[in-house]
């Protein structure tokens, strides 16, 4: 209880403030400077998905580079995962009804920084010998100080291991109601983990790009009927939220003593954890895509935060038309809760099915955007031994308490992020020619 306590207060009163307004600000600043590219570039995206994306030239073929939309879906599959499905209630139980708006409104001006992220990130790639791709924030950040990238370098692998575990410990917590040990649970997914990494990035960006476009759809269409089938209480719900926004403490009567701030800052980290705008990570597959233009893959990477805000605000609605949300402690199910109470009978295992496919994709992704940041760290050196790792950490995440690994997310974020958005913001003032669509 103490290290949690810590955690606690560390969140609340050292980083909150900071945090809170350097995400926002910033967020809003690229928003502006990139003249909001999240609407702007609506026709161009329709296009590519069209069209395709303009590949680069024969003679960099040989590149072990990926599908510009395979590597689409692998940084989606880190963003489309348990923070979609588990964060909104999170956010709404700590922050009110609504921080739900504030974590999809950080969402969409958020997708301007991933848009820079990822435009940097394949500025900056770099080509091993061997024809191995390698970008991201460690090598965007090198362009404003070696500093920024080393500490961003030597910390990013183990934030990935500890989102993981993260992972992991949710889904283990859900399956607890089913009543299959924690054990168990944390086995398979590290498991299936080892197995997926040994196999290779090509292998884990063929997977994703399979499995994503159907949990979204099996996932929104069940979420959907769900909501639809009691109207007056989606209605209350929506009512709730827009009364909540800027008057959060009218709606809860103080529950956890919330104010403005306070519902802005749940949302605001809970839209980060989601979609990652701001940490740099997905621009890591990004970064691998065989395309021409980085402001072409800059735009498909936008797509995926409209994903995300749809999958938030479904899973947001959800738990606020049931109410299970101002009943009992802090823990990461109250989707199943609120599927359980709410749903037709067979919806909570279509919700155990959807949520297996998330934490698989999501676990994944992270697994891969951390080999690649410890082989540029290492040189690629005891790349097995960070796997290793990897799977320890997923399997004892299952078994650690829900709370504390939350907080431990919310410290780590700060850390990681605040490098990155100071680096992002640097080199978008230096370099406006490139952030241009």
């Amino acid at each position: 209880m103490e290290l949690l306590s810590f955690f606690v207060w560390l969140n609340e009163y050292v980083f909150a403030i900071p945090t809170t307004i350097l995400f926002m600000g910033v967020a809003l600043f690229l928003t502006i400077k990139t003249r909001f590219a999240q609407i702007r570039s609506i026709p161009r995206f329709i296009s590519l998905v069209r069209h395709g994306v303009k590949t680069q030239h024969p003679e960099t073929k040989k590149l072990k580079s990926l599908n510009a939309f395979h590597a689409l879906f692998t940084a989606m599959g880190t963003t489309m995962g348990m923070g979609n499905v588990v964060g909104p209630s999170i956010a709404i139980f700590t922050g009110g009804p609504g921080a739900l708006f504030w974590l999809v409104f950080y969402i969409f001006l958020g997708s301007a920084i991933k848009f820079t992220e990822v435009v940097f990130a394949l500025i900056t790639r770099q080509t091993a010998s061997d024809g191995t791709i390698s970008g991201g924030p460690m090598f965007y950040l090198k362009k404003v100080s070696p500093i920024l990238a080393y500490w961003y370098g030597v910390m990013m692998p183990l934030v990935l291991a500890n989102w993981s575990g993260l992972q992991a410990n949710t889904f283990a917590s859900l399956l607890a109601q089913e009543n299959i040990p924690l054990y168990i649970s944390g086995f398979m997914i590290a498991a299936f983990l080892a197995f997926m990494m040994w196999s290779g990035a090509r292998h884990i960006a063929a997977l994703a790009s399979t499995l994503v476009p159907f949990m979204f759809v099996l996932y929104v269409s069940v979420a959907l009927i769900t909501l639809f089938s009691n109207p007056v209480s989606l209605c209350n719900a929506l009512l709730l939220i827009k009364e909540s926004i800027f008057n959060p403490s009218a709606i809860t009567g103080g529950f956890f003593g919330a104010t403005l701030f306070h519902a802005m800052h749940a949302g605001l980290y809970q839209g980060i954890f989601i979609s990652e705008a701001g940490l740099g990570t997905s621009s890591i597959p990004h970064a691998m895509a065989n395309t021409d233009r980085p402001t072409d893959q800059g735009i498909l990477a936008m797509c995926s935060t409209a994903s995300d805000m749809l999958l938030c605000t479904l899973s947001g609605l959800l738990v606020l038309t049931t109410g299970v949300w101002q009943t009992g402690d802090f823990r990461s199910t109250f989707i199943y809760e609120a599927f359980s109470m709410n749903a037709p009978a067979f919806a909570q295992y279509v919700l155990l099915a959807s949520l297996a496919l998330f934490i698989i994709t999501t676990i994944m992704g992270n697994g891969f955007n951390g080999v690649q940041m410890f082989n540029a760290l290492t040189n690629r050196r005891w790349t097995k031994l960070y796997i290793a790792f990897l799977v320890l950490t997923v399997f004892a995440g299952a078994l650690v308490s829900v709370p504390l690994v939350w907080e431990i997310t919310k410290t780590i974020i700060a850390i990681v992020a605040i490098p990155n958005l100071i680096g992002i913001l640097i080199l978008a003032i230096r370099y406006p020619q490139a952030l241009k669509v």
